[in-house]
């Protein structure tokens, strides 16, 4: 059976979130990405250390996204400030460039860590999976997810829940042929094998319609 986000008893449950970046383009994005989720009861922003767990401490967000490198600070030192100042608030590390191993992410006490390079649909969806409690670790080399087709990823979900390709043409008008078409490139994208492996990669990064 496909297990999706909606699927949980919690998700209508609307989150605060915590932006902790000192980047105005960042911080910007975000803001306007988080503004237009429907989840979002509130979201406040902190361009350093001292906001951030102030605003921790005052508010207790479900989730801080927080940037690896922040100004002169570490993102990685922060996670473990906010936990402490705010133990119910959970950590979503974002990083452009620098590379952060997931043990080293998990040893500070991040829920997830993911690049700057993902798709805003794929930021916004990790926010969520990580405010209700779930963490998002991508494996090594694979943020290349947020690069499926709005099409891909209505293939993707279908396929997760068992239906045929013929199944599946049906839903989405579409040829069989064009449907399989889909379903190789997916494949190729998320770098698996079938159908079990494209199903779980789906469910893991959020990428389930």
């Amino acid at each position: 059976m496909k297990r999706q986000l909606g699927d949980l008893a919690d998700v209508g449950r609307r989150l605060c979130v915590l932006v902790v970046d000192d980047h105005d383009v960042v911080v910007w994005g975000l803001t306007l990405l988080l503004r237009h989720e429907a989840w979002v009861k509130r979201h406040l922003v902190a361009r350093d250390e001292a906001s951030a767990l102030e605003r921790a401490r005052r508010y207790e967000p479900h989730v801080a996204i927080v940037d690896v490198c922040l100004g002169e600070g570490s993102g990685l030192e922060l996670c473990e400030r906010l936990r402490a100042a705010s133990p119910r608030t959970r950590v979503l590390l974002m990083s452009g460039s620098t590379q952060v191993s997931n043990q080293a992410a998990r040893a500070a006490g991040a829920s997830g860590f993911i690049p700057k390079s993902w798709a805003a649909p794929d930021v916004a969806q990790a926010t969520r999976m990580v405010g209700l409690g779930m963490t998002v670790f991508p494996p090594r080399g694979e943020s290349h997810i947020s690069v499926l087709s709005q099409r891909e990823r209505q293939v993707l979900s279908l396929l997760a829940g068992g239906a045929t390709n013929r199944e599946i043409a049906d839903e989405l008008f579409l040829s069989r042929h064009t449907v399989k078409d889909h379903t190789s490139a997916l494949y190729r994208k998320l770098k698996v094998r079938n159908r079990a492996e494209a199903a779980l990669h789906g469910e893991r990064f959020g990428l389930l319609a």
